[in-house]
């Protein structure tokens, strides 16, 4: 059974929760009646409910941010998560293990994986964040930053000495063309936050702690998506804009091959080509307004032909979506390849209770009642049905063939009433061959990976773990894959 502390914040979790989802009723139904407005810009945080992360463009924890805003007609934005891995050199892919790399002492690399299920004293993301404050940040750091730009206008970490045209010195990692002219790619990961529809950010303490792990332990580009919440912006709004940062993606890799083509010029010495980017005005593909739309990190960096989305609660349901919807693009999302997907303890949901849900009803944290009112704020008005297609992922004629969908891990919490609709869907998977393992566990609760108050705890940091062993099965190079 779960511990007394967490029995206790449920309690105070869910009437506070209930007492938001009363107010945003109220809300909604006032704004309906002063303006009847549609397609409005939309909210992608509520900062007054949570606190929320700034983000930091040096790997002084070992991972790199920045927040980009993708869409100019809504406030979907992303987060990218980029691993100071980025900066080995891509000959190192041959020569390291694939397995998740164990922290052997408390003094080794602060770069190195966690260990696995070390339920005392492990090694968590805040030790390593307080050893590097203890050592004076990415400064003490001994790696060769072999990838990264070590002209004279940037240091030994990749950040920029120089000053922009406005005199603006940007202090960010900015990837060059390395010593050998050649820049590790590394897979991408989109991450689609939880939070029920009507709460919860991509730059939330927990999410952003939660993406930090995962961009280490797998080794992936964690773009994390701010999607517009709901009731402010209804069904479907948030699941296109997960299908919107898929098709940013495609652009952007699209953009940056143009780039290389007639933007960057081939400069031989060194034993190979280094790629510099050129001061005329072919030196980038820029708008009407001079902002380059290169993405400098993924063009450096990003593999999109080895994508993989995850999806905690809600946003589970999201990556489905997502998935099912580039399964039916096929070639028109090229370079883009989803090559797997994560469910962590998705949002599912139908008419017909299922037997968790009869027994779970009143469970931690998330009970049915608080959901099936998510629910009721986040489709559209008179069209409320709990086997609407983004509910219940088993209702006929939902999308392409079950048989075409990528690789599916579903995590699940043992007290969860939603765990067995997503052990369903998972079952319906296998039936047509589709790789499609369920994690369950035990004493565990819905969330209990990423909420705030548990993402400490030796059961989350297993479970990110496990997630890392599974994705890299599918996003290791060819020749390096491993079992389990």
């Amino acid at each position: 059974m779960p511990s007394v502390a967490v029995k206790l914040y449920s309690v105070f979790f869910k009437f506070m929760l209930k007492h938001r989802l009363q107010n945003r009723i109220q809300i909604d139904h006032n704004t309906n009646t002063n303006n009847n407005n549609n397609g409005s810009f939309g909210v992608t945080s509520r900062p007054n409910e949570e606190s929320i992360v700034s983000p930091n463009p040096l790997f002084i924890d070992g991972v790199a941010t920045k927040d980009l805003h993708v869409d100019p007609g809504s406030s979907v934005s992303i987060r990218i998560f980029l691993p100071e891995t980025c900066l080995n050199s891509p000959d190192s892919d041959s020569k390291s293990n694939s397995r998740v790399r164990v922290s052997t002492r408390p003094g080794s690399d602060p770069n190195q994986g966690f260990p696995r299920r070390n339920s005392y004293g492990c090694y968590t993301t805040d030790n390593v964040i307080e050893k590097e404050k203890n050592n004076g940040g990415f400064n003490n750091h001994r790696r060769s930053s072999v990838g990264c730009s070590n002209g004279a206008d940037d240091d030994d970490f990749g950040l920029s000495k120089k000053p922009d045209q406005n005199g603006v010195l940007y202090r960010g990692y900015s990837p060059g063309g390395g010593k050998k002219g050649v820049l590790r790619k590394l897979p991408v990961m989109l991450q689609f936050h939880g939070g029920g529809f009507v709460s919860g950010s991509n730059d939330s303490v927990a999410n952003d702690l939660f993406c930090r792990r995962i961009s280490k332990l797998c080794d992936v580009i964690v773009l994390a998506v701010g999607y517009r919440l709901a009731p402010e912006d209804r069904y479907p709004a948030a699941f296109e804009d997960g299908l919107k940062v898929l098709h940013w993606l495609a652009k952007q890799a699209n953009l940056a091959e143009c780039s290389k083509s007639v933007g960057v010029r081939g400069k031989q010495g060194g034993g190979g080509t280094e790629l510099r980017k050129s001061s005329d005005a072919y030196g980038h593909i820029a708008d009407a307004f001079g902002a380059s739309l290169v993405e400098p990190w993924l063009a450096a960096h990003g593999d999109p032909s080895r994508c993989v989305l995850l999806g905690v609660s809600c946003g589970g349901n999201i990556a489905d979506y997502v998935a099912r919807k580039a399964v039916e693009a096929g070639k028109l999302l090229d370079p883009v390849k989803v090559v797997a997907q994560v469910l962590m303890y998705p949002f599912f949901i139908g008419s017909v209770p299922t037997h968790s849900e009869i027994k779970l009803a009143n469970s931690y944290f998330y009970d049915k009642g608080l959901c099936t009112l998510a629910w009721k704020l986040f489709l559209p008005e008179g069209e409320f049905d709990l086997d609407h297609p983004a509910a219940n992922p088993l209702t006929p004629n939902r999308g392409p063939p079950l048989k075409r969908m990528p690789p599916t891990l579903t995590i699940l919490a043992e007290h969860d009433w939603m765990r067995d609709r997503a052990i369903a869907y998972s079952e319906e998977l296998r039936k047509v061959n589709v790789d499609a393992p369920v994690l369950e566990y035990k004493d565990a609760v819905h969330e209990f990976a990423t909420l705030e108050m548990l993402l400490k705890t030796p059961q989350a940091q297993a479970c990110a773990e496990d997630i890392a062993i599974w994705v890299k099965k599918y996003i290791s190079l060819r020749g390096h894959e491993f079992s389990y």
